[in-house]
């Protein structure tokens, strides 16, 4: 059984990449599941290195968008950059590995949003 600090943590990134998904209207059920992988994969991880709580958001956000790369595409899209040009991008969540991750545009290299506060 996990501690309280690490299902806190986990609950807390499930929590913040839905708001995100359904920010971008692509929170149906297959996706959700896809979710629910990658916080069982990182309670895991957690487990073995528990100091890493700070870092679970950027993580979880990391494999829910690979997870989506493979299945369904890039995302999220840089919504910015898609008004503007015909070369859709996904952001990038920075730091990689680090607390407070952010979605960023690689193109124009700015902070979009929060991971969890993706408009």
């Amino acid at each position: 059984m996990a501690s309280p600090e690490i299902e806190a943590a986990l609950h807390g990134a499930r929590a913040l990449i839905l708001a995100d998904l359904t920010a971008r209207d692509v929170a149906d059920a297959a996706v959700v599941s896809l979710v629910e992988e990658a916080v069982t994969h990182r309670r895991w991880w957690l487990e073995q290195w528990p100091d890493g709580t700070g870092f679970v958001l950027g993580l979880v956000a990391q494999d829910v968008q690979d997870a989506l790369l493979e299945a369904y595409g890039r995302w999220p899209l840089c919504a910015a950059c898609a008004a503007e040009d015909d070369d859709p991008h996904a952001l990038s969540v920075e730091p990689e590995l680090g607390p407070d991750p952010r979605w960023v545009c690689g193109k124009r290299g700015v902070v979009v949003a929060a991971v969890g506060e993706l408009s």
